[in-house]
């Protein structure tokens, strides 16, 4: 029943990442406008995608799951910035649920892929 579940969580890890990379090349305008407001260019956005790409990819796959595990917490972590608008609810409910994810993807990377994973052996 671990591996199943462990398979479910990093299925649903992976596609928060890839939904992430969906929305951006959706809608570059809406990720650009945060990035303005921190000061930042916003081609920044198309980085972004590639790693929420790579990372929703290997981690549903099971491959290099534990770095990009890691990877994908400290993105989790540093994008929160962006979302920190004390005066917009909805932002700051983003914030929380990026550290909240930013956990899942730490028990991820603590506990590996699982039996279900194209590298189930990793270190």
């Amino acid at each position: 029943m671990s591996d199943l579940l462990a398979l479910i969580g990093r299925l649903l890890l992976a596609a928060l990442m890839l939904a992430g990379t969906a929305q951006k090349i959706a809608s570059p305008a809406d990720a650009q406008a945060l990035l303005a407001l921190a000061a930042l260019p916003g081609w920044l956005i198309w980085p972004a995608a590639l790693f929420t790409t790579i990372a929703g990819i290997g981690i549903a796959l099971g491959i290099a799951t534990r770095p990009l595990a890691i990877l994908a917490a400290g993105y989790c972590i540093v994008t929160s910035y962006f979302h920190y608008l004390l005066g917009d609810p909805w932002q700051m409910t983003i914030v929380v649920k990026n550290w909240v994810i930013a956990g899942g993807y730490l028990m991820l990377a603590a506990h590996g892929p699982g039996r279900f994973a194209i590298a189930r052996h990793e270190t």
